[in-house]
């Protein structure tokens, strides 16, 4: 992990130059890098921050006990603008399944506008076989990748 976080100023450096809104946003290192860099390029680069309501291991997003303080800290950075959350759900059987962690994303986004007191208008949460329950969760922001594209196959698919 000694290259992280070079790894890391890079790909934020990336990102504020290809990018119209970062979705992952899961650290307040990851956060601060993106606002250096959009600082630098003179912008203000809309984020969303990730949030991991299943706990599962694979998965990444701030723990939903710590967002509270990550919110606050991203919301105060210089050259980001925050716009809301996100998550990916767990793999469910059925779509219904994924409705208590979408309620629970709804409820974590209601509270930090609260503590904020800031309008965060983005709540990302869905894909192609859940994203109905999302909507009726919500949801302004789905991903239905594999339902326009197809299934992903090789590396990278989650």
């Amino acid at each position: 992990q000694t290259c992280g976080a070079a790894a890391e100023a890079n790909k934020a450096a990336r990102a504020v130059d290809l990018f119209d809104r970062v979705h992952g946003v899961d650290s307040a290192e990851l956060a601060q890098a993106l606002s250096r860099r959009a600082v630098a390029a003179g912008r203000r680069l809309p984020v969303l921050v990730e949030v991991n309501v299943s706990g599962e291991a694979t998965k990444f997003g701030a723990a939903p006990e710590a967002l509270m303080g990550l919110l606050e800290r991203v919301a105060a950075l210089p050259g980001l603008a925050l716009d809301g959350l996100m998550t990916v759900g767990a793999p469910v059987g059925n779509a219904g399944e994924a409705r208590p962690g979408f309620a629970r994303l709804r409820a974590l986004l209601e509270a930090g506008e609260r503590a904020l007191g800031l309008r965060l208008p983005v709540l990302s949460m869905g894909m192609s076989g859940d994203f109905e329950v999302a909507v009726e969760e919500g949801a302004t922001m789905v991903r239905v990748g594999s339902a326009l594209f197809g299934e992903r196959s090789g590396p990278g698919r989650d």
